[in-house]
Parts: C-alpha cells; sequence; structure tokens
C-alpha cells in the first residue's frame, strides 16, 4: 500500500510541474508602465472615470511589438482602449504638455516616442537605461489645437516590446 501512495504522488508530481512551469511566470509577471499625467486612457480605467474590463487592474500590462500606433498594443483584451466612442476625459493643455509615467517594472529603455495619428512629435532616447521609478517628458504640441489623442510609446530597450498609453487632450492657444 505504502508503495502505490509513492506512485500516486509522483504521477501527480509529473503532472503538476509542467503546468506549474507553465502557468507560474504568466501569474507573477505583472507589468510595466504607462502615462498618468495626463491621465491616459488606462488610468483613466484604474480610476473608474470610465468603465472598462481587464484594464482596470493592470493599467501598466499594455505591452505588444515595437511600431505599432494602437492604444491597446495589440492586446485584444485591453481592446476597448482603441474605442473613441468611450467618454474618454480629455484634460485641458496648453501647448506644452507635461507626460508623467509611472513604472512598476523598470525596463532599461531605447526611446520615449509621442504621436497624434501617424505623426511622430516628439521622440527621447533613453540611453538604453533603467528609468527611475517615475519619468516626466514635456511635448509641444505643434501648433495643433482642439481635442487630439496623443500616443505615448516606452521603447523598452532589452526587448522587442514597448508599452502604450493614449492620453486624451484639449489643447488650447497659449
Amino acid at each position: 500500500m505504502n508503495l502505490n501512495k509513492r506512485l500516486v504522488a509522483a504521477l501527480v508530481g509529473a503532472i503538476a510541474a509542467p503546468l506549474i512551469v507553465v502557468i507560474g511566470p504568466a501569474a507573477i509577471a505583472s507589468a510595466h508602465g504607462y502615462v498618468n499625467a495626463p491621465a491616459s486612457r488606462q488610468a483613466q480605467c484604474a480610476a473608474g472615470t470610465v468603465s472598462c474590463g481587464d484594464i482596470k487592474y493592470e493599467p501598466q500590462s499594455v505591452e505588444g511589438p515595437k511600431g505599432l500606433r494602437s492604444c491597446n498594443g495589440g492586446v485584444a483584451r485591453f481592446a476597448e482602449l482603441n474605442d473613441n466612442k468611450k467618454p474618454w476625459q480629455a484634460a485641458g493643455v496648453g501647448q506644452t504638455v507635461t507626460f508623467n509615467w509611472t513604472f512598476t517594472a523598470r525596463h532599461r529603455t531605447a526611446s520615449y516616442q509621442y504621436f497624434i495619428g501617424n505623426t511622430k512629435i516628439a521622440e527621447i532616447n533613453g540611453n538604453n537605461q533603467q528609468p527611475p521609478a517615475t519619468v516626466s517628458h514635456k511635448v509641444s504640441m505643434g501648433g495643433r489645437t482642439g481635442r487630439i489623442t496623443v500616443l505615448a510609446v516606452w521603447n523598452i530597450g532589452d526587448t522587442a516590446n514597448a508599452f502604450y498609453s493614449c492620453i486624451d487632450l484639449n489643447v488650447g492657444k497659449s
């Protein structure tokens, strides 16, 4: 009987070990960074300003391959970030906007990029250094006025991925 218990225990261990290896890293990989001011779309979800799904629990996790131009970074479960019909609050700003990033895991940084549509309005070199817990960039809106959406991109230096944040703004003249 003792031998049977050992066989059952070994069998359970052999089945469970691969599952733990596969599930374990996914469960602990929580993530990374986003623009929290002016409030990005995922920051608005996390704060409950706009009703959202899973993104409200992990605003820092909008990670996808470098080079995308979507608010959700290509992550299907965060697709609502691309929905311009949601009541995103637009921050009133002047011609220069300070974007504040918050990081929960600080990866070496290749660059930060800011886009309006497909037009890059700023790029800041990250010098392949690990950033502090928060980073701020002052970015010119280039004379644009009215309601716009800025896509902020944090390009990671040691992976092929980037983190994406869309920020809705109401740009005034200054």
